[in-house]
């Protein structure tokens, strides 16, 4: 579908923010907040911009097929921003950076621990003129601590943090997750801690400095397998597709593929069984939860040959309209495929200066009196480098001379 321009302006219409992040938890925080309808400001390095737009391919091809330097990664992580190019090594260019932020209500960085502040860009350096700023600072391992210099990858962090010693099948070897998991919720964590510090800023009138780590995500965002470990002092070991605190619960195999059975309460479990044919659910061994976790290995292979004998859509066609939580394993093609998904918007266009349009996933967020608004795609390398610095009165003639000085 094409994107739909809102006549009703965004929740955060009225703030601006400057993006200085890369990669992707910080940039996916910024465009949380672009799509909520701030103004966000991508502030890039000269001719090689963020990191992502070279990561492929897949690259957006133009209108005549050709790749362009748009990568998908890129694409899917910074729409309706702006961009504009800064080298903040040379001196010009920490003069714009440092303007850009005194006129901003957010900055979001992700650079190693203070290392903006050698520029003339440390949240103390700026909040002295800037009192009422936001000052959002993303790294792996937070501002204080014994690896705060460290450089944080989601992939580190996930070993790190304990998700892959929970993650894979139980004699195989640890996994990641098939998504860059730490990075995408420590953004989310970062627009909670960033819209938390504007409401706040309206009592008050002060910005804040705010400290997200992706360790300190991962661990927190590991929940329930924390708790199990906290209460019994024995680390969760891995279970594969099975839950460690609820069965049946996991991935099983039906006549003709795999699919997943969810069943979160012993009502559940009840209905299923009866819709099956089974009196598991009539077995003392069996009829709670807690009973069906000690006693799965038991359980689960006699579940596992009654749903051998039908196939994904007859179970899924049975047990659907009782309640029993199932579904089947879609790839992605047919995830755009699948008619709730497509009903509910999930898969749009947004024109774009050198393809025509490009296809991107639509926020999951729907609010009814300030939805969300797709500005524009994802932009192109310095794209509003002119627009942008015109607020800090570089006019044409200055403009030239910092592109021949390799400023911007």
């Amino acid at each position: 579908m094409s994107a739909q321009t809102s006549t009703c302006a965004g929740a955060l219409s009225h703030i601006r923010v400057l993006d200085m992040s890369r990669v992707l938890a910080g940039p996916w925080c910024g465009q949380i907040l672009a799509d909520l309808g701030a103004e966000v400001v991508k502030v890039e390095r000269p001719r090689v911009g963020d990191d992502t737009r070279s990561w492929g391919p897949p690259y957006l091809k133009d209108i005549d097929g050709a790749d362009t330097q748009e990568s998908a990664y890129f694409l899917g992580a910074n729409r309706g921003k702006k961009s504009v190019t800064l080298d903040i090594g040379a001196p010009e260019g920490q003069a714009l950076a440092r303007k850009l932020a005194l006129q901003s209500d957010v900055l979001i960085e992700n650079y190693k621990a203070g290392d903006l502040a050698r520029y003339g860009l440390g949240y103390e350096q700026l909040s002295a003129e800037n009192p009422g700023l936001i000052y959002c600072s993303i790294t792996g391992f937070g501002q204080t601590g014994p690896m705060r210099n460290i450089a944080g990858y989601d992939f580190i962090v996930q070993a790190i943090g304990g998700l892959m010693s929970i993650t894979g099948e139980r004699d195989a070897q640890p996994q990641k997750v098939g998504v860059a998991v730490a990075d995408i919720t420590t953004g989310m964590y970062a627009t909670v801690a960033i819209l938390a510090a504007l409401m706040a800023r309206t009592q008050t009138g002060q910005g804040q400095y705010i400290d997200m780590a992706l360790l300190d995500v991962q661990v927190a965002m590991i929940a329930n397998m924390s708790m199990n470990y906290l209460l019994t002092g024995r680390a969760p070991r891995r279970l594969g597709n099975a839950h460690a605190n609820i069965v049946p619960y996991q991935v099983f195999e039906a006549s003709d593929g795999q699919f997943v059975l969810a069943i979160g309460n012993d009502g559940q479990f009840a209905r299923f069984c009866e819709a099956a044919g089974r009196t598991f659910h009539l077995d003392s061994r069996f009829a709670k939860n807690s009973d069906r976790v000690r006693h799965r290995d038991v359980l689960v292979p006699m579940i596992a040959d009654v749903l051998r004998r039908r196939t994904v859509s007859a179970w899924v066609e049975l047990l659907e309209p009782l309640g029993v939580p199932v579904g089947p394993i879609n790839d992605l093609e047919q995830v755009f495929q699948h008619p709730q998904v497509k009903s509910r918007g999930m898969r749009l266009e947004l024109p774009h200066p050198l393809a025509g349009c490009v296809p991107m996933v639509a926020s999951p967020i729907r609010m009814s009196r300030t939805p969300v608004r797709y500005q524009s795609a994802p932009p192109l390398l310095g794209q509003h480098t002119k627009e942008i610095l015109a607020r800090c009165g570089v006019d044409d003639e200055a403009l030239e001379r910092l592109k021949s000085a390799g400023v911007i």
